[in-house]
């Protein structure tokens, strides 16, 4: 598979991105890998990189977005941290991927079993790891269908799924709405955002349709709740 160019950076859409990505995982789950020369592609980005997509996902070492999307190098940006939270310089980072480095798609991926997920499931505090399970407290919060007390923590699967999903599709709107210059491109179709969800049993990725906001109607409508 060829390494990606400007031009083929410029003339992919945001949507045909999101295709890429979605046959990359096939792929991966299917273990069909891409033959590529690594050494070849270090070559031809040496001088200068063209993502196609910026993915921010979790720190867990099962979660590398290159292996699950199979990609190569100079394919996409991956922004890495635990519970895939969002704040200001990770949102800054992927207006650099977008607005300057001129990648098309947003990808907010989570996964099952998350240790992060589940650590602000039982509100654990740990030194500075308590900051940023705070970010995840209002996803558990949301979540309504455990109604228990004594079912919403950890040893929960159902509920810890629930938060982890709901985790992703609030990042997905806090990117935007924390980014004028990320919901410009949005508005004007330049690039789009969407959640999705590693699954660590099957390796497949579920993407959130519903939640991919692509212009100005999303914008509105994603962000009128």
């Amino acid at each position: 598979m060829k390494t990606h160019t400007s031009v083929t950076q410029a003339s992919t859409t945001p949507e045909q991105a999101l295709q890429i990505l979605k046959e990359g995982n096939q792929r991966f789950v299917n273990n069909l890998k891409t033959n590529r020369n690594l050494l070849q592609q270090v070559n031809e980005t040496r001088d200068g990189q063209w993502p196609f997509a910026v993915i921010l996902s979790c720190i867990d070492s099962r979660t590398s977005a290159e292996l699950i999307f199979d990609q190569g190098l100079g394919d996409v940006f991956s922004i890495r941290i635990a519970g895939n939270i969002v704040n200001t310089d990770i949102i800054g980072s992927i207006e650099f991927a977008c607005k300057v480095a001129g990648s098309k798609l947003i990808v907010v991926l989570g996964h099952s079993k998350c240790g992060a997920i589940k650590g602000a499931c039982d509100h654990v505090e740990i030194g500075n790891l308590t900051e940023l399970l705070s970010k995840i407290q209002p996803a558990v919060y949301l979540e309504t269908k455990t109604t228990l007390p004594e079912n919403r923590n950890s040893d929960n699967h159902e509920f810890v799924e629930n938060v982890s999903t709901l985790n992703v599709r609030r990042s997905v709107k806090t990117i935007v709405d924390r980014s004028y210059i990320l919901e410009q491109m949005i508005e004007k179709g330049e690039i789009a955002i969407i959640g999705a969800k590693h699954n660590l049993d099957t390796g497949l990725v579920e993407f959130y349709d519903d939640s991919m906001i692509c212009d100005k109607a999303d914008v509105r409508e994603q962000m009128s709740y």
